[in-house]
């Protein structure tokens, strides 16, 4: 007999996940514009005051190569001042609940971190990042991948004596976008890598789209096997192929509870121009068409898990206005679908009846309820 009941097929599934923002770290690296600091500063008050409680605000990288994020200590600063703590105590939120991360991808940045920590206005949470394709690796970080696992394990050894915490990536698991194919078990012992040296939790990336729904399965079912802990775990999907909903439905099967998006599905490689001026960030961009390259859209997202009736702790009518509001501040058209549709409405839309219909019933002799004849 077939089995309905969707938590018994995927009895790993949860009935309550966490959804970390990056719109304004990863979604705005990408833009060819620079985002104001208090649109910046807008947005993340407004994300948080709508549920979100795990935010990346930023990279402490060098701004020469992005600086997109010349603002980073600005925005640090605000959110840790007493003004922004006490419209977080206004509205019910516990200040000390929301976790701030910043991205830190050598060692420099990891020290800056840490210097702002010491005078209080510095981030809870790191984030370095491996590839498991070394020339996808090397493009982002310049090292080589063993000069680099050298580096990220001095860098979380300060952090443990500062009181931060560092998440480790792990990108390219299920293919690169220079060397083309890749093997998801070095995934799982680069997993392992960063957890034997002290890593807080592991962000698993498709950086570049190339995941497909049973493969993320295999690799979420392979990962909680080998680390039951799902705490441990947070997946990160790009949008290149509009097949991304997928992976995160395959991932909430095979156990995953943590994941990540952006307003409007912005985001991707790092800028390489800004306003009127080329700059370095990681080169030559990896795509031909800007329509598609992205993250999954936080929205939609929101969405896709809502309709399931899983748990997320958002106000999501709230979430869907941010999201037409940022279409403004970019200036274009964005990718979520939910800001122009919506949610599905349980009671319909009334106003489109046609009032014929009862007196046509009426007029048959037939009930208001009857299907059939």
């Amino acid at each position: 007999m077939t089995e309905y009941d969707y938590w018994k097929i995927f009895p790993r599934m949860p009935k309550k996940v966490t959804i970390g923002d990056i719109t304004v770290r990863d979604g705005f690296q990408h833009e060819e514009k620079f985002v104001s600091t208090a649109a910046k500063i807008y947005y993340l008050e407004e994300l948080i005051f709508a549920g979100c409680r795990d935010i990346e605000v930023t990279n402490l990288g060098n701004p020469a190569s992005m600086p997109q994020f010349r603002d980073a200590e600005e925005l640090l600063l605000h959110l840790h001042s007493d003004g922004f703590r006490k419209r977080c105590a206004s509205r019910g939120i516990h200040y000390n609940d929301i976790v701030l991360t910043a991205v830190t991808i050598r060692e420099a940045a990891v020290d800056r971190a840490i210097r702002l920590a010491a005078e209080g206005r510095g981030p809870d949470r790191l984030l370095m990042m491996v590839s498991t394709e070394e020339q996808h690796h090397f493009a982002n970080s310049g090292c080589t991948l063993p000069e680099y696992w050298l580096e990220a394990e001095r860098c979380i050894r300060k952090c443990n004596d500062a009181g931060l915490k560092m998440c480790g990536t792990v990108s390219t698991i299920w293919g690169s976008p220079i060397a083309g194919a890749t093997d998801m078990k070095d995934a799982v012992e680069f997993t392992r890598r960063w957890l034997d040296i002290g890593a807080a939790d592991i962000e698993h990336a498709d950086h570049d789209g190339s995941a497909s729904a049973p493969d993320v399965y295999r690799y979420f079912s392979m990962i909680l096997d080998a680390i039951p802990d799902t705490s441990l775990h947070l997946a990160h999907f790009h949008e290149t192929k509009r097949v991304a909903s997928a992976s995160v439905l395959a991932a909430l099967q095979a156990g995953i509870t943590k994941f990540e998006a952006t307003l409007g599905g912005l985001g991707g490689q790092p800028a390489n121009f800004l306003d009127d001026c080329p700059v370095k960030g990681t080169g030559e961009y990896y795509y031909k068409d800007p329509r598609y390259v992205g993250l999954v859209t936080m929205e939609d997202t929101l969405v896709q898990i809502d309709e399931m009736g899983i748990e997320h702790g958002w106000d999501l009518d709230r979430v869907l206005v941010l999201g037409r509001q940022l279409e403004k501040t970019i200036g274009r058209r964005l990718r979520s679908e939910a800001i122009m549709n919506g949610r599905t409405e349980k009671n319909g839309h009334p106003q489109f009846g046609r009032p014929g219909l009862a007196r046509a019933k009426e007029k048959r002799g037939e009930t208001p309820d009857q299907k059939f004849p």
